[in-house]
């Protein structure tokens, strides 16, 4: 009896030390674990040809959908120019509430962007034998594979095994320039070819010689 009560004892004390502590992290004789802290990603920054909708709450006069213009500047009722570009849809939110102040009683301001392009240092840009070149507004985890779905692969003159990825570290760095084997990753499934991408990214995509 004194034996079976010993072992029950020695499971119980056994299951303490592994179960989790009370703020959600295992421990392990005593010491913790530390979570795993994940980024947070970065907020969407407005760039010049977006279209934005700037709705006023109970200010329906106020509401609006336009376009950000060339210049970065968007204009709507009672405010006649205001920088858009450069900034994340918060930012342009707190601004009108402060340039409207004087006009409406408490305004409150959200952004909403409804179509994106993007900045021009956060677009990816892919010229040469794409069925459709374009740029591109970047996205947190895009790939290669990625870029080529958007432009909807390569041409039949492409030479996709001598692709290769044009970018620059800040305004002055001087440019790298990546190999990438666009044909061996459409047509043969090499996932290794499958590159991650940055912003300001260039994809340039050569034809083939014969």
């Amino acid at each position: 009896m004194a034996r079976s009560c010993l072992l029950a004892l020695c499971l119980f004390l056994g299951a303490c030390a592994a179960s989790p502590s009370p703020d959600g992290r295992a421990t392990d004789g005593g010491a913790r674990v530390q979570p795993v802290v994940s980024e947070a990603p970065e907020s969407y920054v407005i760039g010049p040809g977006d279209v934005i909708g700037i709705f006023v709450y109970r200010a329906p006069d106020l509401t609006v959908e336009l376009p950000v213009r060339p210049d970065g500047m968007v204009s709507m009722p009672l405010v006649s120019d205001i920088q858009a570009a450069g900034r994340t849809p918060t930012q342009l939110a707190r601004d009108l509430e402060t340039r409207l102040a004087q006009f409406v009683r408490d305004p409150n301001v959200a952004i909403m962007v409804r179509s994106f392009i993007g900045p021009t240092n956060r677009q990816v840009r892919i010229i040469g034998e794409a069925s459709e070149p374009a740029a591109i507004p970047f996205r947190e985890g895009m790939t290669i594979l990625d870029v080529m779905v958007a432009t909807r692969g390569l041409t039949r003159f492409a030479a996709g095994n001598r692709a290769r990825i044009i970018r620059r570290e800040g305004a002055d760095g001087q440019a790298e320039v990546i190999p990438v084997r666009l044909a061996d990753l459409l047509r043969n499934g090499d996932i290794t070819q499958d590159i991650a991408i940055r912003p300001g990214d260039t994809l340039l995509i050569p034809q083939s010689w014969f």
